[in-house]
């Protein structure tokens, strides 16, 4: 059986969104019990260099849920950046992806595969198909905050391993 649109993106999205859920609750359990302010801590960096935290999850919702509205509409339109939250707000950023999220539904997505998507990033513009800007634009993307995100606070010492970043793996039925 082929792999659809749909199985390419939103449970893909969803189970890192999930993941990147639990583990900033376990950061926030983390924070309280070692006396380091939350809110401070959207600033941290893992080099000078590198977005700091809070860019990388609002990064990550973007790419997933607007990565997935790209589809339908055909360009990737994410809203600005709000810049330095407080902590909570990154936590309810996952909470509104996981809903928005699971708001697709298959065959909507599915509807979308082949659709040209035109990507403008500065003076270059990048000519996708739903399938290519999913796979080698979006989800790479996606990826990369949500392990930053994981690095800079596995970094600061707050207890969490792979299998926090890996999620609820979608294993078949045996």
């Amino acid at each position: 059986m082929p792999t659809s649109l749909y199985d390419l993106s939103v449970p893909t999205f969803l189970q890192t969104v999930r993941a990147i859920g639990g583990f900033l609750g376990r950061a926030a359990d983390h924070f309280a019990e070692t006396g380091v302010d939350a809110d401070a801590f959207v600033h941290t960096r893992l080099f000078d260099d590198m977005a700091p935290f809070h860019f990388q999850i609002e990064a990550a919702w973007h790419h997933a849920v607007w990565g997935v509205e790209a589809l339908k509409t055909g360009a990737f339109t994410p809203p600005a950046l709000v810049g330095p939250v407080p902590f909570a707000e990154l936590q309810a950023m996952m909470v509104r992806a996981e809903t928005a999220l699971e708001a697709f539904r298959r065959g909507e997505v599915d509807g979308w595969a082949g659709k040209d998507l035109d990507l403008q990033i500065g003076p270059r513009r990048l000519a996708f198909t739903s399938e290519t800007f999913i796979l080698s634009f979006s989800l790479p993307n996606f990826h990369f905050h949500a392990v930053t995100a994981y690095d800079i606070l596995r970094s600061h010492g707050v207890p969490i391993g792979k299998r926090d970043y890996e999620g609820q793996l979608r294993t078949r039925v045996a």
